[in-house]
């Protein structure tokens, strides 16, 4: 038997007993091996940090490892020809729930979009996959649900959906083909031509492995620069000091921190621990959860790179699709709570 999958129950099981005692060990840290007394400032801080972060690693790893087996059955060829031919709303449906299991960055939108549109994938439908990809990743599930609980990451991963859905679809009845680069249709890949590797399930378990060593690697800094920051906001800032302008009653903080969100440049790693922070201080959960989703799925990189095969109108219909969608869901999520 392969010695990992001997040595994954015994990860599990550690990973358990570490995290159901971190409060514990955390409390032990803060006030009696360093000797913070209770209730102060940077006691609050610091407590917040020393949780936050194996908390919030601990959940990044196990889920990370989840996704990255089940990608295994997801390779970008299987996805283009699970979505080549299909219809508009049932492709944008297919489209952005695979782009919640699919492997995405910025740097790979140009080769994606070029093997979507070679294989016969509708404009709308591939930009369904282009939104909910970064939107609604692995990363930023298992940090709301673990500083939020699983109601916020539900709502999260709805929201992110509708928004991908509905807004490929538009962009799809908007008949927008004539702003994409001529030289995009003439280009042919042989992405069609690749054959399906088949693996075992040992060998997928080492794919999860490989995700957790590439992103958690990679995102970690992120993490713990985010939870910083973070911390300093939940033990220094006054209460209700954020209500003044990310709160319900200031109509106007949805589209600003739309518009403040979309220019920026950060990953859900470090964005939403600061999030949480913003929260606790008094901001709206519509204001906040607008500010958050326009970071990720409008990131200033990511509208650079797909430059080179759009053009500038269809970008600009692109962000308002999306920045509108976004802007009624934080309205949205202001009135219900």
């Amino acid at each position: 038997m392969n010695k990992k999958l001997i040595l994954i129950p015994i990860a599990v099981i550690l990973w358990v007993l570490i995290y159901i005692n971190l409060t514990t060990i955390t409390d032990f840290i803060v006030y009696d091996l360093i000797g913070l007394e209770k209730g102060t400032h940077l006691s609050s801080s610091i407590h917040f940090f020393i949780y936050e972060v194996p908390k919030v690693l601990l959940l990044l790893t196990i889920v990370v490892f989840v996704v990255g087996i089940v990608r295994s059955w997801f390779s970008p060829e299987r996805t283009r020809k699970l979505l080549g031919g299909k219809k508009q709303f049932f492709g944008n449906i297919l489209a952005s729930l695979l782009g919640v299991v699919t492997p995405f960055c910025s740097c790979s939108a140009i080769p994606l979009f070029l093997g979507f549109i070679e294989s016969g994938v509708p404009l709308g439908v591939t930009f369904s996959f282009l939104i909910a990809a970064p939107m609604v990743n692995e990363v930023a599930v298992v940090l709301l649900f673990g500083l939020f609980g699983w109601k916020t990451a539900l709502i999260y991963v709805t929201t992110g959906l509708f928004i991908a859905i509905f807004a490929g679809f538009i962009i799809g009845k908007l008949g927008l083909e004539k702003y994409v680069e001529s030289w995009v249709y003439q280009i042919k890949t042989n992405a069609g031509d690749v054959e399906e590797e088949k693996i075992s399930f040992a060998e997928r378990i080492d794919k999860g492995i490989e995700a957790v060593r590439e992103i958690v690697a990679k995102v970690w800094v992120y993490v713990v620069i985010g939870i910083a920051v973070g911390a300093g906001i939940h033990g220094y800032v006054p209460e209700d000091f954020m209500a003044s302008f990310m709160g319900k009653s200031a109509w106007w903080s949805v589209p600003l921190s739309v518009l403040i969100g979309i220019p920026m440049y950060s990953n859900a790693a470090g964005i939403i621990p600061i999030v949480q922070a913003l929260l606790e201080k008094g901001a709206s959960l519509g204001t906040v959860l607008a500010f958050m989703m326009s970071v990720i799925a409008l990131s200033l990189p990511e509208m650079i790179i797909l430059k080179k095969v759009l053009k500038i109108q269809l970008i600009l219909t692109f962000v308002g699709v999306v920045g509108t969608g976004i802007m009624l869901t934080g309205f949205l999520f202001n009135f219900i709570f």
